[in-house]
C-alpha cells in the first residue's frame, strides 16, 4: 500500500503547542511517557499471552533505548502487544484517546481481570514534540506479519505506509532537537543524562530497561577490545518496587539499601513501616522515620518534603506534600496508587477524597508506628524525641486533629526526676485521685524553669509539674484550653494555686494576715502600678519572696517575643505580683511601713522586689541601671 497522508482529528497546531509551553513543567518526563506507554504494551501482550500462548515472544519482554548521538536521534523499542494501522489511525492520530483506557473499558464490559496499565489520557505520547521536530512510530502486532510506519512533524498531518519489523512490537524514533539548556532540552542521546532521567522517573518499572548508545566509527574502533570485554547490557532500571513485596520476603537491608536510594541519606534509618491501602481504591506505602533530623526541618521554606508518589511505579511527584501533614514532614518514603486521580500532565494531583484517604491512613499508621516503638524500645523512642519531638507537637495546633494520640506520644521533663524524661499517660497514672489538673511551666530552659519560684510550693507538697521548654509548647497550650484523659492542663504561672487540703485551710488566719498587710500591699502597689496590674499575697512562694504570675489567657512573655519577632501586634496586659507573706523580707517591710508609711525606701524595695520576680523567671529588666542603681544604694545603706 502506497504512503497516504491523513489529517489529525484535532486542532492538533493549538493541542501541540499546549504540550510543548504548558502541559509539562519538566521536559525529561517525555522518556517517562514513552516509556511507560512501551510498559503498558508489554503488559498487554502478556495478558492476551495468557490465552493465547503463541503470542508471548521467546525472548524477555522488555525495552530498549537507542541513542545515535551523531544522527540526533533516540529509539524507544519494545517487544509489546504492538498496533495494527487502523489501531494506529485510531490512537495516535486523534489527540487525547488512550488506547489503553479504551482496552480496560473492554474489558471493564467483559468482566475480566486487567493488568495494571498506566496511560489514561492519551497525551504523554506527544510529550515527544517538547524534545523532538520529528517522530516516527513502527509497529508490528503480535500474532500478525504486517507492519506499519506512523510518522509526523507535528503539524495538522501524519503520514503512514506499510514496512517490514523483523518481531512483533513498536519502535519510537525521536529525531532530537538542538540541545538547547536554556529552554530546559538537554542532550537526550548522552549516556549520562538517558540512564539518570530512567533512573529518576522509571526506576521501579516491572520490565527491563536497556540503554545501546551508538558511538563514532574512530571511537568504536580505537577502544574495539576493551569495549567487547566491557560490554554491559544489564537494565539500567531496579525494578526492584520492594513496597509491592510481602514485608517477610523483603530483608532489613533491602529496606535500608532502599532508603538510601530514595534519600541519598546513608544514616540507618530509625524504622520503616510498610502499608496498604484497600478497598474502593488501592494504594501502597513504604515509609522511612530517620535517625537524624534534616539540617533543614525547622526551615519550612527550604524544607524538603519526603513523601515520592507513584502510580503504578512509575514516578510523578518529588515531593508530594498532600499526602503527609506539615508535623510529619520529616517523614519519607514513596506512596504508590493503582488509581489515584491525576491532571493530565500527571504533575499535579486532583484535589479529592482519594488524597485525604491515603493521607489519613499513612498518619494513623506513623503514629501507631511510634506509639507501638514507644511501648516496645522507650530508649530508642526517646531518640526519635530529641529529634522530632517539637516538630510532632505542632499536629497538636491543628483543630482538625486528633489530639490524644499525639498527647499518647509526647514527653517532658519534670520536677520529679532531672535525668530522665516522663511521658504525659505516665504523669497522670502518677497523679493523686485528687489531683484534677497535669501542672505544667513553659520556659526557655529547663534549669531556669526548675529554679523557678512558682514551683515551690509544689516542690514542697511533692506535686509533679511538667517543665515545657519548647517554642512551640506555648502555643498549643495557649490554645483552647486542651485536656488529656479527661484532666485539663493548668499552668502553674497562670490564676490563683491553692494546693492545700482542707485540713491545712485555716480561714480566720488568712483573713488576719491579709488584713494585716492590706496597706502595705497597697503602697507597694501604687510605687509598681505602671508595672503590674495588681499585688497580691502569694500562697505559691515558700521561699522567695516575690513572682509575677499571669491570669488565664494572657500570652506568656516567650510567646508575646515569638509573635513580635513575627512582626504580629501583641496586646497591652501586664502581670500580677505575688509576694510571700512568710518571708522576711515582707515582715521587715511591714515593719518599717508601720514606723513611717512615707518611707522613700518602702518604693525601692517595691521595685526591687518587681526586679527579682522578673529575673528569676528568665525575664529582662526593661532598665536594668535603675535597678543596679537602687540595689547598689540599699546594699550601701545596709553596710
Amino acid at each position: 500500500m502506497p504512503t497516504e497522508t491523513r489529517e489529525f482529528q484535532a486542532e492538533v497546531k493549538k493541542l501541540l503547542d499546549l504540550m510543548i509551553h504548558s502541559l509539562y513543567s519538566n521536559k525529561d518526563v517525555f522518556l517517562r511517557e514513552l516509556i511507560s506507554n512501551a510498559s503498558d504494551a508489554l503488559d498487554r501482550r502478556r495478558f492476551a499471552g495468557l490465552t493465547q500462548a503463541d503470542l508471548l515472544p521467546t525472548e524477555e519482554l522488555g525495552i530498549r533505548l537507542v541513542a545515535d548521538p551523531e544522527a540526533r536521534t533516540l529509539c524507544i523499542e519494545d517487544n509489546g502487544i504492538g498496533m495494527t494501522r487502523d489501531e494506529l489511525i485510531e490512537n495516535l492520530g486523534t489527540i487525547a484517546r488512550s488506547g489503553t483506557l479504551e482496552f480496560l473499558r473492554n474489558q471493564e464490559s467483559a468482566k475480566g481481570d486487567s493488568p495494571d496499565l498506566i496511560g489514561q489520557f492519551g497525551v504523554g505520547f506527544y510529550a515527544s514534540f517538547m524534545v523532538a521536530d520529528r517522530v516516527v512510530v513502527e509497529s508490528r502486532k503480535a500474532g500478525e506479519e504486517k507492519a506499519c510506519t506512523w510518522s509526523t512533524d507535528g503539524s495538522g498531518e501524519y503520514e503512514l505506509e506499510d514496512s517490514q519489523l523483523d518481531a512483533a512490537g513498536t519502535r519510537i524514533t525521536l529525531h532530537l532537537k538542538d540541545v538547547d539548556i536554556d529552554g530546559g532540552i538537554k542532550d537526550y542521546t548522552d549516556e549520562w543524562e538517558l540512564k539518570n532521567i530512567v533512573k529518576r522517573f522509571s526506576d521501579f518499572v516491572s520490565y527491563p530497561v536497556r540503554l545501546t548508545v551508538n558511538k563514532k566509527e574512530e571511537e568504536e574502533k580505537e577502544g574495539e577490545d576493551e569495549a567487547a570485554a566491557a560490554l554491559d547490557d544489564s537494565p539500567i532500571n531496579s525494578m526492584k518496587a520492594i513496597w509491592t513485596r510481602p514485608a517477610s520476603e523483603v530483608s532489613d537491608e533491602e529496606y535500608k539499601e532502599f532508603y538510601t536510594h530514595i534519600t541519598h541519606d546513608h544514616q540507618e534509618p530509625l524504622l520503616h513501616l510498610a502499608t496498604a491501602l484497600e478497598g474502593t481504591f488501592e494504594a501502597r506505602a513504604l515509609l522511612y522515620i530517620p535517625g537524624l533530623a534534616p539540617f533543614d526541618l525547622y526551615h519550612r521554606e527550604m524544607a524538603h518534603r519526603g513523601i515520592q508518589l507513584y502510580v503504578r511505579r512509575v514516578f510523578i511527584m518529588e515531593e508530594c506534600s498532600d499526602l503527609m501533614p506539615d508535623y510529619l514532614r520529616f517523614v519519607k518514603g514513596v506512596v504508590d496508587s493503582e488509581d489515584l486521580s491525576l491532571n493530565v500532565s500527571r504533575e499535579m494531583l486532583q484535589q479529592d477524597r482519594q488524597i485525604q484517604a491515603i493521607r489519613k491512613h499513612l498518619v494513623k499508621k506513623v503514629l501507631q508506628s511510634l506509639s507501638d516503638l514507644r511501648k516496645q524500645d522507650e530508649e530508642k523512642y526517646l531518640g526519635f524525641w530529641a529529634q522530632f519531638g517539637p516538630v510532632l507537637k505542632e499536629g497538636l495546633l491543628l483543630f482538625e486533629e486528633k489530639k490524644d494520640r499525639i498527647l499518647d506520644l509526647v514527653y517532658s521533663a519534670s520536677t520529679r526526676d532531672d535525668s530522665k524524661l516522663t511521658a504525659l499517660d505516665d504523669y497522670v497514672e502518677r497523679m493523686p485521685e485528687d489531683q484534677e489538673a497535669i501542672y505544667y511551666m513553659t520556659g526557655t530552659s529547663r534549669d531556669v524553669l526548675a529554679s523557678s519560684p512558682h514551683l515551690e510550693a509544689f516542690k514542697e507538697k511533692g506535686v509533679e509539674v511538667l517543665l515545657l521548654t519548647d517554642p512551640v509548647d506555648e502555643v498549643w497550650l495557649q490554645q483552647m484550653p486542651p485536656e488529656y484523659k479527661e484532666k485539663r492542663f493548668q499552668s502553674v504561672g497562670k490564676g490563683e494555686i491553692d494546693l492545700q487540703d482542707e485540713s491545712e485551710k485555716d480561714e480566720a488566719e488568712t483573713k488576719e494576715e491579709e488584713e494585716a498587710f492590706k496597706d502595705l500591699i497597697q503602697a507597694i502597689g501604687s510605687a509598681v502600678q505602671n508595672e503590674v496590674k495588681e499585688v497580691r499575697l502569694s500562697s505559691r512562694l515558700k521561699q522567695s519572696p516575690s513572682c509575677l504570675v499571669l491570669e488565664d489567657g494572657d500570652l506568656s512573655p516567650q510567646l508575646e517575643a515569638m509573635l513580635r519577632q513575627a512582626g504580629q501586634e501583641v496586646p497591652d496586659h501586664k502581670p500580677i505580683l505575688e509576694l510571700n507573706p512568710n518571708h522576711a523580707i515582707m515582715k521587715k517591710l511591714q515593719g518599717l511601713f508601720e514606723a513611717n508609711g512615707t518611707d522613700p525606701r518602702i518604693s525601692n524595695y517595691a521595685s526591687l522586689l518587681f526586679g527579682q520576680a522578673v529575673l528569676a523567671e528568665g525575664g529582662q529588666l526593661t532598665d536594668p541601671a535603675a535597678f543596679t542603681q537602687k540595689l547598689s544604694e540599699l546594699m550601701a545603706e545596709a553596710i
